[in-house]
């Protein structure tokens, strides 16, 4: 545990980092969206190659797509319900950030710390429910709720769905695994030595986005939103943890699943729909900081 803490305590000093940079102004935050594109477009796939390549996928992984994608149905529909009488402006914001994750750039660095390439297997296969939830209906819920008179169809949602590479590679990785077939070495290759830099980049641009500027009357707002994501996510996260009968690492997944920080899709969907882009990055900012504490402190209690 000394060793994990230790490993914990470099992911915090590279967020760190990053974020003097951008206090110093040697990188701006703009300079983040050029890094973000290099994550999730290259790094992030190469890595999703190689964790995939390496691990036989077992059947009953595909149990955590379900739990990702109807928690997420769960959680949207329920956060609607508790915001039935707020405006739309409301209902769309808080709407669309609640029932998605963000998998590929917080968890994925953190996972790989704390449970090697095992645990990569198993936050994918959890990833891969959230990309509907994320795509799908956060996608849906922003837009309908949003003051722009938007058609939202099924060809939408999967025109959306398909230009997503890490979403795509899951999809074709998996497949090839089921199939016992092999990618080529010189895939496997190029692909390890562009995955490795995954992990520090991804720290760096959570440092670069940190951000806590927001209006106080936003207050209690942000507090029902937090009560939501973290509190319903707790609560079932913990009862699926003693009642499933699965593996530790299948019950690690969910638990320490629900509580992930929101999807970093809401900060293009806020632009696109018109919303308050500074209340939902500083939010965004805020579940980064909660669920890093969280998943330390689950780390040293369960493990």
């Amino acid at each position: 545990m000394a060793s994990f803490n230790q490993q914990f305590l470099y992911c915090v000093l590279i967020i760190g980092l990053g974020y003097i940079l951008k206090r110093s102004n040697i990188l701006k935050e703009r300079d983040g969206e050029g890094l973000s594109r290099i994550i999730f477009n290259l790094t992030l796939p190469a890595l999703i190659i190689v964790t995939f390549s390496e691990i036989k996928v077992e059947s009953s992984l595909f149990l955590l797509i379900f739990i990702s994608f109807f928690y997420g149905i769960f959680s949207g529909f329920l956060t609607l319900f508790v915001l039935r009488k707020e405006n739309r402006t409301v209902k769309g914001m808080i709407g669309m950030m609640v029932p998605g994750f963000n998998i590929g750039l917080f968890a994925y660095p953190l996972v790989e710390v704390i449970f090697g390439k095992e645990g990569l297997t198993y936050f994918g296969m959890f990833d891969v429910g959230n990309a509907f939830i994320v795509f799908g209906l956060s996608y849906l819920i922003g837009s309908f709720y949003s003051k722009k008179e938007l058609t939202i169809d099924f060809k939408t949602i999967v025109c959306k769905m398909s230009k997503s590479i890490p979403f795509m590679t899951y999809l074709v990785v998996v497949m090839i695994n089921l199939f016992g077939l092999k990618l080529p070495d010189v895939v496997l290759n190029v692909s390890g030595i562009i995955s490795a830099a995954n992990m520090p980049l991804s720290l760096l641009l959570l440092g670069i986005y940190l951000s806590f500027s927001f209006s106080k009357s936003y207050i209690k707002l942000m507090m029902l939103f937090l009560g939501l994501r973290y509190g319903v996510g707790l609560v079932i996260g913990v009862l699926l943890f003693f009642l499933l009968p699965f593996n530790d690492m299948f019950k690690y997944t969910i638990l320490i699943g629900l509580i992930l920080p929101t999807s970093v899709s809401v900060l293009p969907y806020s632009v696109e729909f018109e919303y308050d882009q500074k209340f939902v990055g500083t939010l965004s900012n805020v579940t980064i900081v909660l669920s890093f504490v969280l998943l330390w402190g689950i780390a040293n209690i369960l493990m």
